[in-house]
């Protein structure tokens, strides 16, 4: 279990209280009870708003911008008061209320949630929450959204303001899905509550209040790439130079890797990020540090990985110079570099214990260092061949690609409990 990053009188909680657009009117007796007796009340400016000065003197504290590197000097500052923080509706849903647990503990929280905008807006539209992927834009980029796109597929997508419903459309008419109805839920819940409706290719509407989310029923072109969470997107929708893992082979790479959520790569040797790119696409949780000496090549794996919605992977220079102050991985990739003195040396010192390496090679030399590094290390050796057919004047034949050879090895080892 991680310490809290801030001491906090667990009998004197801060109470996260949930509130909707409909304000006072709209929260329970507990949450009533806790704002009247609170000495420091806290929230944005719209929050605060919502509850009367003439009832209510506790001290004000306005959210300051950015928040999150002043929140835990501001938590410091209040200690031993009664403080009650609010926050918009369900404060555990991609919410303040996640950022208060990791910094004082969930023992010095009391969270008094209300309906999320998710619960409000599939109550709205008659969708089943449990099966309606939510994807938040607030503090993220919207390409995130692209994974979760499927033909008939329903998303709602939490808006950073009221821009984001004009830039969803044009994002999803870029990407295939230019014909998905889309429905813009505003202040849910509020006496100003609207919605508003149209296709992403069309989409005209002017911006509306910031306080929205979008329900987004996404119907896939005719022609569009059919790109799954499943390992193995077309080699054609990786920019670069070709330096990449083909499809097939990635396709059993990403599965040696065994990806669970939560869980961090680092793809050394990350030529176009393809490795690391289809890592993070299998589950939105899965992290990945990309490692690659040419800045051209860095440039590529950011746009690629933004192209294909995952643009939290970090990129960073030639390894192992840039793995100082980086948290040690779950799995590695060693794709390229292999015969790199010292590389592999300082990849396997790296890895979490329990962490699994996967290194491929092509060349007889890289094919001799696995053969020598499974002698020593264990693991498994596989050798793959490939072939794709190919016009051959007016009849196909068969065109072998390079055969693969494979590694994958697990380091031996108890992870600690702090880890």
């Amino acid at each position: 279990m991680t310490s809290p990053v801030v001491a906090w009188d667990p009998d004197l909680p801060i109470v996260v209280a949930g509130i909707g657009a409909d304000g006072w009117d709209g929260l329970g007796g507990q949450a009533r009870r806790a704002i009247a007796a609170a000495e420091v009340l806290m929230g944005s400016a719209r929050q605060l708003a919502l509850i009367s000065d003439s009832e209510h003197d506790a001290e004000r504290v306005t959210w300051p911008a950015p928040l999150l590197p002043a929140l835990p000097g501001l938590l410091e500052r209040y200690a031993g008061r009664r403080v009650c923080v609010l926050a918009s509706g369900d404060p555990m849903f991609f919410g303040i209320g996640v950022t208060l647990a990791k910094l004082v503990g969930a023992q010095a929280l009391r969270v008094l949630p209300q309906p999320s905008s998710a619960a409000l807006a599939c109550a709205r539209l008659g969708w089943a929450l449990a099966g309606t992927p939510v994807v938040s834009a607030v503090g993220r980029r919207l390409e995130t959204v692209l994974p979760e796109l499927a033909d008939g597929r329903r998303i709602l997508v939490l808006s950073a303001d009221e821009h984001t419903p004009a830039q969803l459309a044009e994002l999803l008419a870029r990407n295939g899905f230019g014909g998905s109805p889309l429905t813009v839920l505003e202040q849910l819940g509020g006496p100003q509550e609207r919605l508003t409706s149209g296709i992403a290719r069309e989409w005209q509407l002017p911006p509306g209040n910031p306080l929205n989310l979008v329900a987004v029923e996404a119907v896939a072109d005719p022609d569009a790439p059919r790109l799954t969470r499943l390992p193995g997107l077309p080699d054609t929708v990786y920019g670069g130079d070709g330096q990449l893992t083909k499809s097939e082979i990635r396709t059993l790479t990403v599965a040696a890797l065994a990806p669970a959520p939560g869980e961090l790569l680092w793809d050394v040797g990350g030529g176009s990020g393809t490795i690391a790119i289809e890592w993070c696409r299998t589950e939105p949780s899965c992290r990945a540090v990309a490692f690659e000496r040419l800045d051209s090549r860095c440039k590529q794996i950011a746009e690629n990985a933004a192209a294909l919605g995952v643009p939290a992977i970090e990129v960073r220079g030639a390894a192992p110079e840039s793995f100082a102050e980086l948290p040690a991985p779950d799995a590695l990739f060693l794709g390229g570099g292999l015969t790199q003195d010292g590389l592999f040396a300082a990849c396997w010192d790296r890895l979490r214990p329990g962490g699994r390496l996967v290194a491929n090679a092509v060349t007889a030399e890289s094919e001799a260092l696995l053969t020598t590094l499974a002698a020593a290390h264990g693991g498994a050796l596989r050798r793959f061949q490939i072939y794709r057919a190919e016009p051959l004047g007016g009849f196909t034949s068969w065109r072998p690609q390079l055969p693969v050879t494979q590694w994958t090895a697990r380091k031996s080892g108890v992870r600690s409990s702090s880890e």
